[in-house]
């Protein structure tokens, strides 16, 4: 799929974190607020009911009969936090709740509930449900915020950032003939949804329309666990380049072609794989290389291979590292075919550029970790997420909590609830301080 590029510069708010003057119960010095932390991590359970599978997650596809069945029973949770709930033309669900002052841009929050295929029960559900339980508990608190506030479920995250996509740029026709997971197209998987594909300029999200964009999400890595550490605050999103990669050789009978007579395309792969490692590891820094699917033709025991088709991807908050390791692999890959007779063509299909987020959310979010007692540090995202796309329109912060062991994306992947109920808390504040700045 070809995506566009991100926006890779992000407005910073201009201002510093102080308490809101105009909140009923709010003053200078007051505790900070705090949500329900049980029912919170409740509404995660009875999600997770919503495509459970064998091994303990969860296969919510987006597009799928469980994705379209939980929708309901979300937009309820939504109604009974008193927001008014409707379903975008894209397909994304939107609770809005007024605010004091209707002259001022909404402050947009949420994540996504779409799993991938055999996926965990809280990658992206935290941040809608801990959206929600923020909403429920600014109601149930008795506070108006200065700003209107929405609340967001975005669509197919999992498959490629579509809810984002549509509501921050516009859908293509060959996008919205992209066949998804659910082996709907897009177009037939909003309408699936409830949206309305010939319509999607109603969902358009404008550059400036909003006040800024918070997203609370599961870490999906083990840093935060290994340092004992409660919350991290995202200093952006990492760039994700990918490229389709071919290396032709030459098809010849295995057992009758001498080895100094092959142009053997998987030999050529092996040591193209070995370099992608070599060339990431040969210098300091945070990114990170792979090669994550690889098919030989013609795939016969007793062939040498003459095609092999495979995928490389390279992600680093620097898009300038990206361009430079990706120059270095390619001048790898040219090597690597003299050396045995092939060549090397890159395809690139992805080209999400680095998403910053805002410093002055930064300090809010860290501002409200400490004022909740909580400890925590500045780390980068090395997940995509729906905050990379609306980043393009206003300034956006993420906020994470530990994943046990590291593991997402996969059935055993596990927040501790009270873990949860600290990113939401964290999340309450910093809007909290958001609206008054």
């Amino acid at each position: 799929m070809q995506r566009r590029e991100f926006a890779g510069t992000i407005l910073a708010l201009g201002a510093v974190a102080v308490l809101p003057r105009g909140l009923r119960g709010l003053g200078a010095a007051a505790a900070p607020r705090t949500v329900n932390g049980a029912r919170l991590n409740a509404h995660l359970a009875a999600l997770s009911e919503f495509g459970k599978n064998p091994q303990g997650g969860v296969s919510r596809v987006a597009y799928s009969d469980a994705d379209k069945a939980s929708r309901p029973y979300i937009m309820q949770l939504m109604r009974d936090a008193k927001l008014d709930v409707s379903v975008d033309a894209a397909g994304n669900i939107m609770g809005r709740r007024a605010g004091s002052d209707a002259s001022l841009k909404p402050i947009l929050f949420g994540s996504h509930t779409d799993s991938v295929p055999e996926g965990g029960m809280y990658d992206g559900d935290v941040g809608s449900m801990g959206a929600i339980e923020v909403a429920q508990s600014l109601a149930e608190q008795n506070i108006t915020t200065r700003h209107p506030l929405i609340v967001v479920v975005w669509q197919n995250e999992e498959g490629g950032l579509w809810g984002t996509h549509a509501a921050t740029a516009e859908l293509t026709p060959a996008e919205l003939a992209t066949v998804s997971r659910s082996g709907k197209t897009i177009r037939e998987g909003i309408a699936f949804l409830g949206g309305d594909p010939d319509h999607l300029e109603r969902t358009r999200l404008t550059k400036g329309s909003l006040a800024a964009y918070l997203e609370l999400h599961i870490e999906q890595g083990g840093t935060l666990e290994k340092e004992k550490l409660d919350i991290g605050v995202v200093e952006g999103i990492v760039g994700i380049h990918q490229w389709n990669v071919t290396i032709d050789g030459f098809q010849n009978h295995a057992g009758t072609t001498a080895m100094n007579d092959r142009h053997d395309a998987m030999l050529s792969a092996a040591r193209f794989i070995e370099a992608v490692n070599r060339v990431v590891t040969s210098e300091p820094g945070r990114q990170v290389g792979t090669v994550g699917r690889i098919n030989a033709l013609p795939g016969t025991v007793n062939v040498i291979p003459g095609k092999v088709e495979c995928t490389l991807e390279i992600r680093d908050l620097d898009a300038k590292k990206i361009d430079s390791l990706f120059a270095k692999v390619e001048a790898e890959a040219k090597k690597i075919g003299a050396m045995n007779g092939t060549t090397f063509t890159f395809a690139q299909f992805t080209n999400n550029i680095p998403a910053p987020t805002s410093p002055a959310i930064r300090a809010m979010v860290a501002a409200s970790a400490k004022e909740l007692g909580l400890t925590y540090k500045t780390m980068p995202s090395g997940a995509g997420h729906d905050a990379q796309d609306v980043a393009q329109i206003c300034p956006v912060g993420m906020i994470f909590v530990p994943s046990v062991g590291g593991i997402s994306h996969a059935p055993k992947e596990f927040s501790k609830p009270q873990d949860i109920t600290n990113g939401a808390n964290v999340l309450l504040n910093t809007l909290l301080k958001l609206d008054a700045a």
